[in-house]
């Protein structure tokens, strides 16, 4: 069975985690939701509290074959100031793993160098932290290992995207209609 970890910090983007862990665990993919703010109750940029899985001392990284993270603002730059999460996404990049970013996370990625000369997609305005990558304004673009979704309103294609690569198109277009996503 394939896993992610999805990070969450103060002032994440609702939609975006709950829509990422909800799609991928339809699909059979185990998520595990990790909480980098020190306590296992985090809340998003629009006051809904998520009580994640584990802390980030107790997740298991080594086991993981993608991570997951949610926009929102300031859940975004919180992402992106959490040395150890830096580390582990660092980690994933050098070894070939999958890693997703959607709405303004994808700044985490760039921030880090990880998308020069790949092509990405952000939320409006983020531009400028894809450091020397490719930008693009699709609503969900893949690039090797790396998945980058627009925003909020392209959650739900994004997740698609993330089951595809994690479980294949069958799974993913199954689950669509399922959805009635298209």
């Amino acid at each position: 069975m394939k896993k992610v970890i999805v990070p969450l910090a103060a002032g994440f983007e609702e939609i975006e985690a709950v829509t990422v862990i909800d799609v991928l665990r339809r699909a059979g993919i185990s998520v595990t939701t990790v909480s980098i703010s020190g306590h296992i109750e985090v809340e998003g940029s629009h006051g809904i509290t998520v009580k994640a899985d584990k802390l980030f001392s107790e997740a298991a990284f080594d086991e993981a074959d993608m991570i997951v993270l949610p926009g929102g603002m300031p859940g975004s730059a919180n992402l992106n100031n959490h040395e150890g999460l830096r580390g582990k996404i660092v980690e994933f990049s050098e070894q070939g793993r999958y890693l997703g970013a959607i709405c303004a996370a994808p700044l985490v990625l760039g921030e880090l160098g990880l998308l020069k000369n790949r092509e990405a997609t952000c939320y409006p305005g983020f531009e400028s932290h894809l450091k020397e990558a490719i930008v693009s304004t699709e609503a969900v673009v893949q690039d090797k290992n790396i998945v980058t979704g627009r925003g909020a309103g392209k959650a739900l294609a994004f997740s698609l995207r993330l089951t595809e690569v994690l479980a294949g198109k069958h799974v993913a277009d199954t689950l669509a209609a399922k959805m009635i996503a298209g």
